[in-house]
């Protein structure tokens, strides 16, 4: 196998790194007052977010944004803002209120990546991958001389072979994340070789009764790092052989995480319909099954029964609420987090979701192909991966 790389990483320094590092750009989609409040906390000091898309303003001058991020990223390349790590990995211990989750910042091939339903690759999606939204984002990565991850995958090792093996280095950041984020600690990981082989071995075998290898599978940052894919594609198509071999692009950052983290908790994504016909929406949803959900109007929860399967019945779910959209206008939101939802629901009508086992979370992907799109989350809001490290992609 040659799905994993060791990748040269960009790290920030004499920076703030309370200020340079912030939450995924996916993250609080309908709270202005979050993204507002953060670029007031970071001012004119170095940080992620003037190197990222939150994508809050997906809609809100794409080109005018875009171009900024591009000479930002131009501007801390060359103005000394980074030094680079070479020839290992990097172990991130990340403290949140569920606990203490542990990572890998390493780098994929694209080319052992796939996000198409069914696909039988090394790395693959967990839920369907909504084609319409990699365009606007290739427009933010196409031009973009570097990247920063957010992307998350899962690893299947319950022994915890693959943290096991780690041998420490030198500690290269420590420090408390802004917006309640947590504690993070990164430290270098010098036999990242020996790393890479122990992902190997605990893929191997017949885990899952079909001879079937999953690697990795994708936990957050899903189309991000299907947009990593196209853009690579497109690119790759003006190289030589020699070229596509070692082009920097083929290769994307991301941090790997054991799924049996026991700070690694999977919580529903759940929907918000925005719409001035709540209750019509409530009174048309029909459910049935021995799990729980609720559905939420002007804060108040209402029990519904939801069926046992249940990526299914977010399929059915979805389904509805395409249909009520199409009858009576408004649009959907993916929330992540009962508070958050109840906060939003005077919007329309919101609907919290029962979680799927992570204990059933592999399983389901080789024997079932992708879960419906923005089925889980892990974690909290807060608890989403913060932009820290970075990789050079392109000239």
């Amino acid at each position: 196998m040659n799905a994993i790389k060791i990748p040269s990483i960009l790290l920030p320094k004499n920076v703030d790194m309370e200020l340079w590092a912030v939450n995924a750009c996916d993250q609080f989609t309908s709270d202005k007052k979050y993204w507002a409040q953060l670029d007031a906390l970071i001012g004119d000091n170095p940080s992620t977010l003037r190197l990222i898309f939150p994508e809050i303003y997906l809609k809100n001058k794409p080109k005018e944004r875009i171009d900024d991020i591009n000479a930002h990223m131009r501007d801390y390349i060359y103005g000394g803002i980074f030094e680079e790590v070479h020839g290992g990995f990097i172990l991130v211990e990340r403290t949140t209120q569920s606990g203490k989750r542990t990572g890998i910042v390493l780098a994929i091939d694209l080319e052992e990546y796939d996000f198409n339903q069914g696909s039988k690759a090394l790395i693959r999606s967990t839920e369907a991958t909504i084609l319409e939204r990699i365009p606007p984002r290739v427009k933010i990565r196409e031009h973009a001389p570097i990247e920063l991850p957010h992307v998350m995958l899962l690893y299947d090792d319950k022994e915890n072979e693959v943290l096991g093996s780690v041998r420490r280095g030198k500690v290269l950041y420590d420090f408390e994340l802004n917006m309640d984020g947590g504690h993070v600690k990164g430290t270098y990981i010098s036999n990242a070789e020996q790393i890479t082989q122990k992902f190997y071995s605990v893929c191997g075998g017949d885990k899952y009764g079909n001879g079937e290898k999953l690697l990795f599978a994708v936990g957050d940052g899903n189309h991000s790092l299907a947009t990593a894919k196209t853009c690579w594609e497109n690119i790759k198509k003006k190289l030589t052989p020699e070229q596509v071999a070692n082009h920097p692009a083929r290769f994307a950052l991301v941090e790997a995480v054991n799924i049996y983290d026991p700070a690694l908790t999977f919580e529903p994504i759940h929907r918000l319909v925005k719409t001035d016909k709540p209750q019509v929406f409530a009174e048309g949803l029909k459910t049935n099954g021995g799990k729980k959900a609720y559905v939420v109007i002007d804060g108040v929860s209402t029990e519904i029964p939801f069926t046992d399967d249940v990526p299914q019945g977010i399929r059915e779910l979805d389904a509805y609420i395409a249909d009520f959209i199409e009858k009576n206008g408004g649009e959907v939101d993916y929330i992540h987090g009962e508070e958050e939802l109840k906060g939003f629901s005077s919007m329309g009508v919101g609907v919290i979701l029962p979680a799927i086992a992570k204990d059933d979370f592999f399983r389901l992907i080789v024997t079932g192909g992708n879960l419906p799109r923005k089925t889980f989350s892990m974690g909290e809001g807060n608890e989403k991966r913060y932009y820290i490290e970075g990789k050079i992609i392109q000239g």
